[in-house]
């Protein structure tokens, strides 16, 4: 057993899968489980690392970049129905795969920043389980995949999600130059916004400008929140983020990070002439924003992951107040402010 133990040591692969299957060992036995994580439990052992690596076990990611697709979906629907279920599950298949996609990429770039943080360490890649070039095969199908989902689209939609994949590709690298590498996540992140409300409208109009501005800020909130976990280690190693520039100071400049978030909100709603349900929506997304900036505890790692979890409920808030909003808006109701597109009749029989 001791044999065993050492080998296990010296090859990466298996000694994560030792641990694994050792502390699997001391749980009791659970009844049958379809949740993220025991699906991954559940696959085989060659394939754990993959999953891992793409952090499906941990769906938090894909929510928060589907939650502000749903919004722009629901906003750019036509008024009195219910968001297109098409474009949603398309968006919800593209934010899983783009998501996955993206773990790759950031790990590819930080497989030795992640080797030197404690909770990134066990990462496939930084802990060898999976080769460079492993991860790089599996990238590109995740990537084909994506690139299959975003040729449903019309055109406009096309380009304009093809042009995402620099940000992509380049955000992993702000944290080594920047102490604002948030501030670019937002703008990666959110590009989803304009993707679905272009997919619906044929283009971008002057309404997703606000909720594309929102939905940046919101992104920069909730990941400053998140980097206070790793603020010791990236002190350690070079790494920069928001919680390192901000300290102390963190809450006065998130209180006016939501309070630029939730005015860009309202001005969304009033553009789009909609109703008190939507309103109701914001305020209580205040009310939540408020409620975290007074509770979290920014040197509780824990704490500010837990705190970090919840802004998935914080997207279901908002998407159901904009879809109740939308049913009582007149189905004649056009807003002044949107201007009118060319590319709209033919973006929507292309859909």
């Amino acid at each position: 057993m001791k044999g065993s133990r050492e080998c296990c040591m010296h090859h990466p692969q298996k000694r994560i899968q030792y641990e694994l299957n050792r502390v699997h060992c001391h749980q009791p036995t659970r009844m049958l489980s379809f949740s993220p994580k025991a699906i991954l439990e559940a696959s085989p052992p060659s394939f754990q690392p993959y999953l891992r690596l793409i952090r499906f076990d941990k769906p938090i990611g894909t929510m928060l970049l589907l939650w502000p697709c749903t919004w722009s979906i629901a906003l750019a629907a036509v008024p009195g129905s219910l968001p297109d279920a098409r474009l949603l599950a398309l968006f919800g298949a593209g934010a899983f795969f783009m998501r996955g996609a993206g773990c790759i990429i950031n790990d590819m770039w930080d497989k030795d920043f992640d080797k030197k943080v404690e909770r990134t360490k066990l990462r496939p890649l930084a802990s060898g389980e999976l080769t460079h070039f492993q991860a790089l095969v599996f990238l590109a199908s995740q990537l084909s995949i994506s690139l299959g989902i975003l040729l449903q689209l019309n055109t406009y939609s096309i380009l304009l999600g093809a042009a995402s994949m620099i940000l992509v590709i380049l955000y992993p690298l702000a944290k080594r130059y920047t102490y604002w590498p948030q501030v670019v996540l937002g703008v990666t992140l959110n590009w989803g916004v304009l993707l679905a409300w272009s997919a619906l409208r044929g283009g971008l109009e002057w309404p997703v400008g606000p909720l594309y501005l929102a939905c940046v800020l919101h992104t920069i909130f909730y990941d400053t929140i998140y980097s206070h976990q790793d603020k010791y280690d990236d002190m350690l190693i070079g790494v920069k983020s928001t919680a390192l520039k901000l300290g102390k100071k963190t809450k006065p400049y998130l209180a006016g990070f939501s309070a630029v978030m939730l005015s860009c909100l309202t001005a969304t709603g009033i553009m789009c002439d909609h109703t008190w349900p939507y309103f109701a929506g914001v305020g209580l997304t205040g009310a939540h924003l408020l409620y975290q900036l007074y509770t979290v505890d920014l040197n509780n790692p824990d704490d500010c992951a837990a705190t970090f979890r919840a802004h998935s409920k914080l997207g279901f808030i908002l998407f159901l107040g904009i879809v109740l909003g939308n049913l009582l808006r007149e189905e004649n109701s056009t807003p002044s402010e949107l201007p009118k597109l060319q590319t709209t009749t033919g973006a929507e029989s292309s859909l």
